[in-house]
């Protein structure tokens, strides 16, 4: 995964992503997501999504399918993290 050209979008709650997050990530929870479809249309993509397993990613996923938004689920953060950093 090269996440150079991507912008990675944290869905995790604002707390969690304060815990620690993919430097240059987007914090947008999963539950907000309905509210700022336009703003996530207007992001570079593809996306890579990403939380802190890999579940609310993968919900998140599903969610932006609908709209015709290009992504992949990255799962966890810290994996995100690792492929970024080794990119």
């Amino acid at each position: 995964m090269n996440n150079n050209k991507k912008t990675i979008v944290d869905v995790r709650t604002p707390g969690e992503f304060m815990g620690g997050h993919v430097a240059g990530s987007i914090n947008i929870p999963l539950q907000e997501l309905p509210k700022r479809i336009d703003e996530l249309k207007a992001l570079p993509q593809p996306i890579t999504l990403c939380c802190a397993s890999g579940n609310r990613s993968g919900q998140a996923t599903t969610f932006l399918q609908s709209f015709g938004i290009k992504y992949e689920n990255g799962g966890s953060w810290m994996t995100v993290n690792y492929n970024y950093q080794t990119a």
